[in-house]
């Protein structure tokens, strides 16, 4: 069982069962309960019914989508905790991807002004980028993570045995996560990924607490989002805006899927402004290019990015706020771009 230590919490990584029941018989809660991904439940349905039956757990499974990371399904989890009884001295556990832990976070943080919660991922996205950092949030008015707070969880328990029985779409997608944090402070783990040609055949339980490390130290320095923590939010600005808008069509992007996108506009707009050399820009077009299918975007899905940033939580005031690549392995926050220099860059990925 590896450790991973930060100011406020522990993050565990290995089996799943062993770090619950350590820290189960170390902390002294009320009463426990499980918020659990359906998906993740029907494929660990046995591991997930012992470890409720052992430590007296009751669960509620629920659908998650984007659609679904909304106050309403907020509602029905606070309704579910008061009618089991649950107090502030309570334990939730998230069992699930990025939108169990946001969501299940974030209405763990607002119940009764805040009860405990542990993050369980069972997904890469989530093991190696959403369930760290104590941000929670739901979307609200079609704007992504538009309402949340900051709250660390008790601890993180992360087993990469969740990963085995992930979609190749669902793996590829978190795996945008672990390029972003090699392409804003590793440089190392960028030309380890360069290797990389089958995701299936990468050994996690050797990479993943490399890619974990990064956001850990970076979080551990700007816990609040003020300056460094900034840099985690590279391809995130438009990425996260094509999430939105593909959010209300027949094929949505998985938020991987929509951040791999977002980060060669980034790129593209680093090149622009001076930070990164032709050749570094070629080389990360390339290599995200070899895992993510292109994506058609429509003219009219352009200009809706263009409206979507100004939305961004990252601004302030009227200035969309980027964070842009200053090397591959460095980063620069608090940058901007111009209407038709952002329209430019999708114009780029799509003919790249």
């Amino acid at each position: 069982m590896k450790k991973i230590k930060t100011p406020d919490y522990q993050i565990f990584l290995g089996d799943a069962a062993e770090a619950l029941d350590k820290w189960l018989k170390k902390n002294q809660y009320a009463s426990h309960f499980a918020l659990i991904d359906e998906q993740a439940y029907r494929l660990h349905k046995k591991r997930i019914d012992d470890w409720c039956k052992k430590h007296k757990i009751k669960a509620l499974q629920i659908s998650v989508n984007e659609k679904l990371k909304s106050i309403r399904t907020c509602e029905k989890i606070w309704t579910w905790l008061m009618a089991e009884g649950a107090d502030r001295h309570s334990l939730l556990l998230n069992i699930g991807g990025g939108i169990i832990g946001d969501m299940g976070g974030f209405a763990a943080a607002t119940y009764k002004r805040g009860m405990a919660f542990i993050q369980m991922p069972t997904t890469l996205l989530a093991q190696v980028d959403a369930s760290i950092g104590g941000k929670l949030a739901v979307n609200f008015k079609s704007i992504k993570n538009n309402v949340g707070v900051f709250r660390n969880p008790e601890t993180i328990i992360i087993d990469t045995a969740f990963l085995k029985t992930l979609s190749d779409r669902e793996l590829t997608s978190g795996f945008a996560e672990v390029i972003k944090h090699a392409l804003i402070v590793d440089k190392k783990l960028w030309k380890k990924l360069n290797k990389i040609e089958n995701l299936r055949a990468v050994n996690w339980d050797k990479l993943l607490p490399q890619a974990v490390a990064v956001k850990n130290e970076i979080v551990k320095i700007d816990p609040y989002e003020k300056k460094e923590r900034k840099s985690l939010n590279f391809g995130h600005t438009i990425g996260h805006a094509l999430e939105s808008i593909f959010m209300k069509t027949k094929n949505p992007l998985l938020h991987g899927e929509a951040i791999a996108v977002g980060m060669i506009c980034e790129a593209f707009l680093s090149h622009e402004s001076g930070f990164i050399s032709k050749n570094e820009l070629t080389a990360i077009t390339a290599f995200i290019s070899r895992f993510y299918t292109k994506r058609k975007i429509t003219t009219s899905q352009i200009k809706k990015v263009s409206q979507l940033v100004k939305h961004d939580k990252k601004n302030k005031g009227k200035k969309v706020n980027y964070t842009f690549l200053r090397g591959i392995g460095d980063f620069k926050i608090n940058q901007s771009a111009t209407t038709p220099s952002l329209e430019g860059s999708i114009y780029y990925y799509l003919n790249c």
